[in-house]
């Protein structure tokens, strides 16, 4: 074991699961916590909670995230598709075979731990490094494509390969911004998020994965892949980063992941005048520089949640594995809810 800091982030867990854990509040995801998920399955119903890989479509919400592009695997120069094995080998078969290239964050996503760090002064030299959750070091533990000849890039820690080999599956529970805020663009807060909490009797456990209801991904759906940036961004409520309140609930609450069906969880100042000395996403930074707590973004939650309200339930199970894609920062992935 090696411990990688000589001071952690003031509100961060370094430490507390290792000083070598690249699960962070993943560990919470415990064999009680999936026999809890069981107990709450009691119709065998199940929802896919993704949105089509291919939406929201353009590249309105983020400038370096392009739509997935499907093409065929080749052959001696041969595209793979509809292909008449009978040319080769006077058989019957015809073969489809393809390839996709896509940002690993463009629709339902996971954000790894190492798609945000922090410059901070693990060391206690007073110099500042390039830090990411529990001191991993973005000089020694990643590989830029700018220090490697064939251009690609690698997170050596904290990848997204840890993830799926823990398996994700547990308790969930639905927090339903959207019924009590409607569609109009609210920035939620403490205040406005335990009012939707204690009004209709969520019960957050620790190891829980805690959804969250806006309608944004539902708007996305219904713009057909061409996507309004000006709607969307007075649109659907987000949470309040920013609120110091907010995020000493996210860290004492023991949730083992934050997932919502927007667009980065939280609210994104694009005039953001900051100083150098803060975090232009402060719930980013918490939860995956600080606390090891993964974020998902872009879920398709609305099914799910009209049915919970409707048999007048919060928890189902939920299960969510990223791809095993050794090095990755980012997943896709098609989460399935049992209740």
């Amino acid at each position: 074991m090696t411990k990688r800091w000589k001071q952690r982030p003031e509100g961060s867990n370094w430490g507390e699961f290792g000083d070598d854990d690249q699960l962070g509040r993943l560990n919470l995801l415990t064999p009680e916590k999936v026999l809890e998920a069981v107990a709450e399955v009691r119709t065998g119903k199940v929802f896919s909670l993704s949105l089509p890989l291919n939406l929201p479509g353009g590249n309105v919400l983020n400038p370096a995230r392009h739509p997935p592009r499907l093409t065929a695997t080749r052959r001696d120069g041969t595209p793979m598709f509809l292909h008449a094995f009978a040319h080769d080998h006077n058989t019957t078969d015809v073969a489809c075979d393809d390839m996709v290239t896509m940002s690993l964050q463009y629709s339902t996503q996971w954000d790894g731990l190492s798609h945000i760090g922090s410059h901070f002064d693990a060391d206690g030299d007073g110099k500042a490094e390039m830090v990411f959750y529990n001191g991993f070091r973005g000089d020694s533990d990643f590989s830029h494509p700018d220090r490697n000849g064939d251009g690609s890039s690698r997170a050596d820690r904290l990848g997204i390969e840890h993830m799926a080999r823990h398996g994700i599956q547990g308790r969930a529970v639905m927090v339903d911004l959207r019924h009590h805020y409607g569609d109009e663009r609210r920035v939620v807060g403490y205040d406005d998020l335990m009012r939707v909490i204690d009004a209709d009797g969520v019960e957050v456990r620790r190891g829980d994965m805690l959804c969250l209801h806006t309608g944004f991904a539902d708007l996305i759906l219904s713009m057909g892949g061409q996507p309004d940036a000006e709607r969307l961004a007075r649109s659907c409520a987000v949470l309040d980063g920013f609120d110091a309140r907010l995020r000493q609930w996210v860290a004492d609450s023991g949730i083992a992941a934050l997932i919502a069906d927007n667009y980065a969880v939280e609210h994104r100042p694009y005039d953001f005048q900051g100083d150098g000395c803060s975090a232009l996403l402060p719930l980013h930074e918490l939860c995956l520089f600080k606390l090891g707590l993964h974020l998902g973004e872009l879920w398709h939650l609305t099914e799910l949640a009209g049915w919970l309200r409707q048999s007048k339930r919060h928890a189902f199970m939920l299960t969510a594995p990223p791809l095993h894609l050794p090095g990755a920062v980012g997943s896709p992935l098609n989460p399935i809810a049992t209740v």
